[in-house]
């Protein structure tokens, strides 16, 4: 599951929407194990949980206070990755036209002002947005090929590995759960090396090896 949330960072969601292919190369993850209590699986069985339990790969969405929020099911369940930042990704298969519909997907809270291409998808919420993903839609599914699948890339980022967020001490276990790629945290929620009193080996940690490996 850990692993799983590792090997993400780097690959690209390549998304098919209206004849474009939008992508978004993954900056930041989270890991949500079996007897973990900050995962959803914690919390008992339910039809809308039931992607947890689902074969390795599945899609788990489900709707937070902000919108909905993307993860995916690894190892022997209950388990999954919440896929929480990407960086928007302009290249052959995803041209400048496919990020013009993503910031039209998911424009600035102002509903016209263009956000910074950075913070495009800096976020479980504004990802799925410019993406256009929806619970109805894709919870409990597999990846397509033709719509929506995940792209290995061909190098390995470095990578930090960081505490969770917004997981009260109650419910955290103390692991480093949240990956981040460590060339492109601007592109994440936040950069657990900027905070404030934050301590390397403590509350982050540079990991030797890479990741997108699966």
């Amino acid at each position: 599951m850990r692993a799983a949330a590792r090997d993400l960072i780097g690959c690209v969601l390549r998304r098919r929407l209206s004849g474009l292919w939008l992508g978004a190369r993954i900056v930041e993850t989270e890991a949500y194990g079996d007897g973990d209590a900050a995962s959803h699986a914690f919390l008992g069985r339910t039809p809308s949980r039931e992607p947890m339990w689902a074969p390795p790969g599945t899609i788990y969405m489900y709707h937070s206070r902000a919108g909905p929020s993307l993860n995916v099911s690894c190892g022997g369940g209950p388990a999954a990755v919440l896929i929480k930042a990407a960086l928007a990704v302009v290249d052959r298969q995803s041209p400048r036209a496919a990020l013009d519909a993503m910031h039209r997907l998911n424009p600035a809270p102002d509903g016209r002002a263009r956000r910074p291409d950075a913070r495009l998808c800096s976020g479980q919420t504004l990802l799925c947005r410019a993406l256009g993903l929806t619970v109805a839609d894709w919870t409990g599914r597999t990846f397509d090929p033709a719509r929506f699948y995940v792209q290995a890339c061909g190098d390995a980022p470095r990578i930090i590995a960081a505490r969770r967020l917004g997981i009260p001490p109650e419910r955290d276990d103390g692991r480093l759960a949240r990956f981040l790629d460590a060339e492109r945290a601007f592109a994440a929620t936040s950069d657990p090396r900027r905070r404030r009193g934050a301590q390397a080996g403590r509350d982050y940690l540079e990991l030797e090896d890479g990741g997108c490996n699966s």
